[in-house]
């Protein structure tokens, strides 16, 4: 344990020496914001959490029984996470970290290199999805009325079921880098993000949500409530923390007692298996990611000549940021996912109940597609965040050359904005149309979808160029811990906030255009002047929120290499 420890220490030193480099008051204002967003965020789910389970509590007879299938749900998609980002950050840690050579040239055992890996993965991979459920266990225990043995219990078995996660995961990885070959190691990305959707999907599908909103499916309602009491299969780590958690909010201690032992003796036991899977097998992978990959795009120099018409370093400055997108794996692999993602959005549309709810149907269609601009901007966000925003970190220590090209800063970053801007404007406005193709909605409000989302999504995409040139992480091994940095946070508020003003400014005037249209009636004067002012404003909105995000990130990166 002492040489694992010490291996360790490179990741706990970070943590235990931060505050004397925070001591500045810009360290200081970086920890309170962080903190305070959390807190915020923290704080709503614990209170949404406890509103839903106030009210199922209050429900006669099925209450605890649709507390218990939420629960249940849970547990199974923080599963799922779980096993995602484990297998992400495993094949991140013990295989792509450029940190690895110099580990492995020390007078250590592999298997003991990888076991302190192993750790610093789990705790990773595992930290953000626990903190983010723990409200919802805690107002678990506040609605049931339980006591200290609930909280340690339910503490024992979210600790036995990340280790089960990652232990499982890293199985998963250890075997996939021997089987593909080395060169086409970082395709595995397309395989994982293929099967964390039919995870998902499945783990969904098998909770059965639908049940908790249409009874009317069931011929009695004892059939409905036996259906809410299926049991889940007892062979899924998630199954064990669920009846270990459900036992101590009905204060079965015993019975609480023993699946959270059965838990933690399989992890025991898998947690043995992996180390000597990895004791055979993991160096042996860790070698075979040394040697180069295969490019499955190859050069073809005619590809290029459509860029003819730019300027020589435009023209080769764009050249060169297609080719390194198309060479890295791990980025376009990732359009695989989008691809899914759309599916998923657009195919919620298309099941959507309109027919059965008391409101009626042309005005819950148009409401939605009016929301769904938001919703849709906000995924737009999510790839932005992705994609759009490590643009420029990911030059990483050849930025220099840069600096010493010809081209400016300004120029450098236009090329990263139009980039990006063009495929993303047409995945926006490509959700846009087709879910309100399914909402059957006015061409009012298709018309003003489409030209929303195109003045929208410039901005979008110029905030993820700009705050990511503003503040740069050029260090970063992937673009996952760019994102999650002091810029990636700031880049997510302002873009909410952006979405979520410009939304707000259209809804009044929007709301008398369209019942205008459907009353076939005239607007007043002052309605015309509000809608033309409302939507002016939003215009130079949109404008502002394509120049000054490039001019401030510009101003900064100038500053930063001065």
């Amino acid at each position: 344990m002492h040489d694992i420890l010490t291996l360790l220490k490179p990741r706990i030193w970070p943590l235990t020496h931060r505050s004397v480099r925070q001591n500045t008051r810009g360290g200081l204002l970086k920890l309170v914001f962080f903190g305070a967003i959390g807190l915020v965020f923290w704080m709503g789910i614990f209170a949404v959490a406890l509103r839903v389970l106030t009210y199922f509590k209050g429900i006669e007879e099925i209450g605890d029984i649709l507390g218990y299938k939420l629960l249940s749900m849970i547990l199974i998609v923080s599963f799922a996470l779980l096993i995602f980002s484990s297998i992400l950050t495993s094949l991140s840690k013990l295989f792509l970290s450029r940190d690895l050579q110099l580990v492995h040239a020390m007078p250590v055992s592999s298997y003991k290199i990888f076991i302190s890996r192993w750790i610093d993965s789990t705790l990773e991979s595992a930290w953000m999805v626990i903190i983010f459920t723990l409200p919802i266990f805690l107002a678990y225990g506040v609605v049931y009325r339980t006591g200290l043995y609930y909280y340690a219990n339910t503490a024992a078995a979210l600790a036995a079921l990340v280790v089960n996660a990652s232990a499982v995961s890293t199985i998963l990885v250890l075997v996939a880098v021997i089987v593909i070959p080395a060169n086409r190691l970082k395709s595995i990305f397309i395989f994982l993000g293929i099967l964390f959707f039919v995870v998902v999907y499945l783990a969904i599908r098998l909770a059965r949500p639908e049940l908790l909103v249409d009874p009317e499916v069931f011929d009695t309602v004892m059939v409905y409530i036996s259906s809410l009491e299926t049991p889940q299969s007892p062979l899924v780590p998630s199954t064990w923390a669920y009846d270990s958690i459900q036992a101590g909010l009905s204060g079965a201690f015993k019975n609480g007692l023993f699946h959270t032992a059965l838990a933690w003796s399989f992890a025991a036991a898998i947690t043995f298996v992996l180390i000597a899977v990895a004791e055979a097998i993991y160096f042996r992978g860790f070698s075979k990611t040394q040697t180069a990959a295969a490019r499955l795009f190859k050069k073809s120099a005619a590809g290029w000549r459509i860029f003819n018409f730019l300027p020589g370093p435009i023209k080769s400055f764009t050249v060169k940021e297609i080719k390194t997108f198309l060479r890295d794996q791990t980025q376009w692999s990732q359009l695989f996912l989008i691809a899914a993602l759309v599916v998923i959005y657009v195919y919620n549309f298309k099941v959507l109940p309109i027919d059965k709810s008391p409101i009626k149907t042309v005005y819950l269609q148009n409401l939605f597609s009016f929301l769904n601009m938001g919703l849709a901007l906000f995924v737009l966000t999510a790839i932005c965040a992705r994609f759009a925003y490590p643009a420029v970190s990911m030059e990483r220590e050849a930025f220099w050359l840069v600096k010493s090209s010809p081209l400016s800063l300004k120029a450098f970053l236009w090329i990263k904005f139009f980039i990006y801007y063009l495929p993303l404007l047409l995945l926006t406005e490509t959700l846009i149309v087709a879910t309100n193709i399914l909402l059957s909605v006015t061409p009012f409000m298709m018309a003003l979808s489409i030209i929303t989302v195109f003045f929208l999504v410039p901005g979008i995409v110029a905030l993820g160029i700009g705050l990511g040139a503003a503040y740069p992480d050029f260090k970063a091994e992937n673009p996952t811990q760019t994102v999650t940095s002091f810029g990636g946070l700031v880049f997510m508020i302002v873009c909410a906030g952006y979405i979520g003003l410009i939304i707000l400014i259209e809804a009044g005037p929007v709301y008398h255009l369209f019942m205008a249209d459907i009353r076939g009636k005239n607007l007043s004067t002052t309605i015309w002047l509000w809608t033309i002012g409302s939507f002016a404003t939003a215009l130079v909105g949109s404008l502002l929120a394509i120049a000054l995000p490039m001019r401030f990130g510009a101003s900064r990166l100038s500053k930063r290499f001065i």
